[in-house]
C-alpha cells in the first residue's frame, strides 16, 4: 500500500512539474513574475531543449490575447542556440499585461517534436488593482494645471546652430549674387585702329626722316642712313615676307632677285651698299647723295607697293571674349545655385525643429 501511494505521488509530480522530459525533450514555461498590478507588464517564456536532428514546431499565437484578460503586447522571434552540437535550445518570449484584477490560469503550450506532441506546465498570473484610500476620497487631487516649463539649452541648441548657419549661408548667397551682377562682361567690343598698307607706313616714316632737321646736318650721316635702311627693311618684311631686319645687304639682294628683276632693285642695292659704307667705313656722303638716296627709297616703295592692300576692308571693332571672366561667371552661377539649395534645406530643418519645440 505504501508503495502504491509513493507511485501515485511520483506520477502526480511528474505531470505537474514545470519541465517535461521525454525522449530527451525538456519543455518549460515560466513567468518573470507571478503577480503584477493592473497595467504593469511581465514576460511569459517558453523554453524547449531537444536533441539535434529533430523537427520542431513551436506554438504560433496569432491572436493579441494569451487568454481572455491577458493581452500580448509584443511577440519576439524565438532564439535558437546549440550546445556542443548535440542539444538545441529554443526560447520564445511574450510581453504581456492585463487591465482586470483577478487570477489568470494560462493553459499549457503545445510543442511538436517530429510527430510527437509535448505539453508544458500551466502558469498562474495574479493581477492586483491599485488600492484607493476611500477614507480620504475628498483629498484626491484633481487635474493639475498646465505648467510653463523653461526651455533647456539642449532643446534650443540645434535651432540656434541652424539659425547661425542660415545667416552665414544667406550672407554668402547675397554676396555671390552681387558679384554675379557686377561681373565684367564676358564679351567686350574693342575698337581697332585699321592697319595701314605697308607702303603708306613706309612713306610716312620716310617723310618723318626727311622733316627731321637734326638728321640732315653734317655729322649725323650714320643715324640718317640707319633710320632710312630700317624703314626699307621693315617695308620689305611686310610687303614681301622677307626677314630683312636680320639679313645682310647681299642676302637681301639675293632674296629680292627671286621676286623682282635686277633693274627694279638697282636703286635699293645702291642705298644699302652706301649705308653699309657710312655705318662701318665712316664714309661721309654729300648732301646731294643724301637727297638722291631719299628719292630712290621713295621710288622703290612706289614701284613695289601692293595696291590691293588699300582695297582690303579692315574691321574697326572686334569682339573679345574674356575667358577669365567667363570662368568666374560660371563659378558664381554654380555657387548661387548651391547656396540656394543649402538655404532651402536649412530653412526646412529649422522650421521642423521649431515646430517640434513648440508643438
Amino acid at each position: 500500500m505504501k508503495n502504491k501511494i509513493l507511485y501515485i505521488i511520483s506520477l502526480i509530480l511528474v505531470l505537474h512539474v514545470s519541465a517535461v522530459g521525454a525522449q530527451n525533450v525538456i519543455l518549460n514555461a515560466q513567468l518573470d513574475t507571478f503577480a503584477i498590478r493592473i497595467g504593469e507588464q511581465t514576460k511569459a517564456r517558453l523554453d524547449l531543449s531537444v536533441d539535434s536532428g529533430h523537427d520542431v514546431a513551436l506554438p504560433l499565437l496569432k491572436d493579441s490575447l494569451l487568454v481572455d484578460g491577458i493581452e500580448i503586447l509584443e511577440r519576439n522571434e524565438y532564439s535558437r542556440s546549440i550546445d556542443n552540437g548535440k542539444r538545441i535550445r529554443f526560447v520564445q518570449e511574450y510581453l504581456i499585461t492585463s487591465f482586470d484584477s483577478t487570477r489568470y490560469e494560462i493553459p499549457p503550450f503545445d510543442v511538436i517534436v517530429d510527430k510527437d506532441t509535448f505539453t508544458s506546465n500551466r502558469l498562474v498570473l495574479d493581477v492586483y488593482s491599485v488600492e484607493i484610500d476611500t477614507a480620504n476620497i475628498n483629498n484626491i487631487a484633481g487635474p493639475a494645471t498646465v505648467l510653463d516649463v523653461e526651455l533647456t539649452w539642449e532643446e534650443i541648441r540645434d535651432a540656434i546652430y541652424l539659425g547661425i548657419i542660415l545667416a552665414l549661408v544667406v550672407t554668402a548667397f547675397v554676396l555671390a549674387v552681387i558679384s554675379l551682377v557686377k561681373n565684367k562682361p564676358i564679351i567686350r567690343i574693342v575698337k581697332v585702329k585699321p592697319k595701314l598698307p605697308s607702303h603708306i607706313v613706309a612713306m610716312n616714316r620716310i617723310d618723318e626722316i626727311k622733316n627731321d632737321e637734326t638728321l640732315c646736318v653734317a655729322g649725323n650721316e650714320k643715324e640718317y642712313y640707319t633710320q632710312l635702311t630700317d624703314v626699307l627693311r621693315e617695308y620689305m618684311h611686310e610687303r614681301f615676307g622677307i626677314d630683312a631686319q636680320e639679313m645682310t645687304t647681299s642676302e637681301i639682294i639675293d632674296e629680292m632677285l627671286k621676286i623682282k628683276d635686277k633693274e627694279s632693285i638697282k636703286e635699293l642695292k645702291e642705298i644699302l651698299e652706301l649705308a653699309d659704307l657710312v655705318k662701318f667705313a665712316k664714309m661721309k656722303p654729300t648732301e646731294r647723295e643724301n637727297r638722291l638716296n631719299m628719292s630712290n627709297a621713295i621710288e622703290f616703295v612706289n614701284e613695289t607697293k601692293n595696291i590691293e592692300e588699300e582695297k582690303v576692308v579692315q574691321p574697326t571693332e572686334v569682339k573679345v571674349v574674356n575667358e577669365r571672366s567667363l570662368l568666374h561667371k560660371r563659378i558664381l552661377v554654380a555657387a548661387v545655385i548651391f547656396l540656394a539649395v543649402v538655404i532651402a534645406g536649412v530653412i526646412f530643418l529649422l522650421t521642423t525643429d521649431l515646430y517640434n519645440m513648440f508643438s
